[in-house]
């Protein structure tokens, strides 16, 4: 047998052992209260999807805080300063959070800060390694914002 063949079946071997005791990844589950306040903005529920929120109180969370700007963005009678320092908290937070970029990002171009909007895109350029829906969603809104104008 040759030395390569070796190393092959040798590594094999370390990789079926690896695998059989530790068993499988564990699945990481979202908490409910995503699951919950999900379900809420998928039906348009944006105040419900609010006080589920205010419920979890899971503030220190840049998901918490990500779902609690969206909801602020786009309730019936949009809170866009409340909108805002959720985006805030959520990228102090965790600074390459995917939604929370996006979002602010939408939310710079709803206020006709495209700067801030293309800031927010390039953040996101660096998080998505080979891009990301939600770097797709934001330039493609941004190139919709310039070609409104």
């Amino acid at each position: 047998m040759t030395p390569l063949k070796i190393l092959f079946i040798a590594f094999l071997g370390l990789l079926a052992a690896s695998t059989n005791a530790a068993g499988p990844e564990p699945t990481k589950t979202e908490p409910v209260w995503i699951a919950e306040t999900m379900a809420s903005i998928k039906s348009r529920q944006f105040e419900q999807a609010i006080n589920q929120l205010q419920i979890a109180n899971q503030t220190t969370s840049a998901d918490w805080n990500n779902l609690m700007g969206f909801s602020h963005r786009s309730k019936q009678s949009p809170d866009l300063v409340s909108a805002q320092r959720y985006y805030e908290t959520a990228l102090k937070i965790e600074p390459s959070h995917k939604g929370a970029l996006e979002y602010y990002g939408m939310l710079k171009l709803v206020n006709n800060d495209l700067p801030g909007a293309e800031a927010m895109l390039a953040r996101l350029d660096k998080a998505c390694f080979f891009s990301c829906e939600e770097f797709r969603d934001l330039k493609k809104a941004i190139q919709d914002h310039k070609n409104k104008k």
